[in-house]
């Protein structure tokens, strides 16, 4: 049976404008380059991107975030062109954000909120629901005064004393209380898991990490045989799936976790910590790379970066570049006539090759080198495989 859509293509998609600033540490191309991520995250969530603004600042305005003058420039083409939603790439402060919904009346979403909806949408088992709702209620906690605005107290006089406080107070016990319950599930669910773990015996575990879609559930899938959701999207794939996977006579473990990304909230790393187990847990990690993308590099660290806050920096890790099927390289100068695609001995010559040995070029859409890679998977296991079992070794 497909998959339902995630939302439905009849209702018109809202229409959205991007926000960034420029500082002193970043430059003008990088900045666009994270604005292109943030439309494809309200394009995954299911908005249309009409405009980017960016703005070159120091550090964010302290109460507007991008200064007063942008922000009426902002709000000018948010009435004229019928705006429904205005993304800033960075999160906001509870006062900012009160401050640009007086101005700009429309809905007005950051970076971790908008990825909080996503996972909202995407999140299937009772374990990804429990994280998901745990991060919106702990996003949500510092933010409900500006949800009470209409309780105020706008002016004295009988009647008029504190009933928006009284309110607030109310949800944020009832918030916290909420919390701890979900802490308290996750904790019985946890428990679960790591029963389901033991029980799976001494197998190698081989788990896929990387930047978000850079295909790491389509690997699954060829590896496997098995049919994990794929798709074009960011997050497509956010609950953690093991398949048992045979090459020649050697089983082992393969897992697919949620794929990591510049800024992710730091909510969602702290309640995805336990799905993440099958990482921390793994005998070798394949860093699955998008060598088509123009920012790779950058991914590359971000990934390195969430795998050393999640103390699995120091694991044996298999580097795959994939996409290899779209890569370009870059032009020498902008007059020069496109360079024509590396061949697999180019690659294998590269200094992708070199820096982040042992690595394997693929790609997983066309097949392309497929053999390869399942041949140095193999031999990665086996030699994990037989120093576990020894009286194994005359088998493989």
């Amino acid at each position: 049976m497909p998959r339902q859509k995630f939302y439905d293509t009849a209702i018109k998609p809202e229409r959205a404008v991007l926000v960034g600033i420029v500082t002193p540490g970043e430059t003008e191309d990088e900045t666009r380059e994270y604005l292109d991520e943030l439309a494809f995250l309200v394009d995954t969530a299911g908005g249309e991107t009409v405009r980017s603004f960016t703005q070159k600042m120091q550090r964010p305005e302290r109460a507007t975030f991008v200064g007063t003058g942008k922000l009426e420039e902002i709000n000018a083409f948010v009435k004229s062109e019928e705006i429904d939603i205005v993304v800033f790439d960075d999160e906001l402060s509870p006062s900012q954000l009160r401050n640009i919904e007086n101005e700009l009346q429309v809905k007005i979403l950051d970076r971790s909120n908008l990825i909080l909806d996503i996972f909202a949408r995407r999140a299937q088992t009772a374990q990804a629901k429990t994280q998901v709702e745990l991060a919106q209620l702990q996003y949500l906690l510092p933010r409900l005064t500006r949800l009470w605005t209409h309780l105020e107290r706008q002016k004295g006089g009988i009647g008029m004393r504190g009933p928006g406080e009284s309110q607030i107070e109310t949800d944020r016990r009832l918030i916290l209380q909420k919390i701890s319950l979900l802490k308290e599930k996750l904790r019985q669910i946890d428990k679960q898991n790591e029963t389901q773990r033991k029980n799976r015996g001494e197998l190698v575990r081989v788990a896929l990490v990387g930047y978000t879609n850079v295909g790491k559930s389509t690997i699954m899938n060829l590896v496997s045989k098995s049919e994990v959701f794929a798709e074009n999207k960011l997050f497509a794939t956010l609950d953690t799936t093991v398949r048992k996977v045979v090459i020649g006579n050697l089983p082992f473990l393969l897992s697919d976790t949620v794929g990591f990304i510049r800024k992710l909230p730091h909510h969602l790393v702290e309640c995805f910590k336990s799905t993440l187990d099958e990482v921390r847990e793994a005998d070798i990690l394949l860093h699955v790379v998008d060598i088509s993308h123009a920012n790779f590099e950058d991914h590359i660290r971000t990934v390195n970066e969430t795998l050393k806050e999640l103390g699995a920096v120091d694991k044996p890790v298999i580097t795959i570049f994939n996409k290899t099927d779209a890569y370009r390289p870059a032009p020498f100068d902008a007059d020069a006539p496109e360079v024509p695609p590396l061949s697999l001995a180019e690659f294998k010559r590269s200094w992708m090759a070199d820096f982040n040995s042992p690595a394997i070029f693929i790609s997983a859409l066309q097949k392309d080198n497929i053999d390869e890679f399942r041949s140095l998977l193999y031999e990665k296991v086996k030699a994990i495989h037989v120093g576990r079992f020894p009286y194994d070794k005359l088998l493989y």
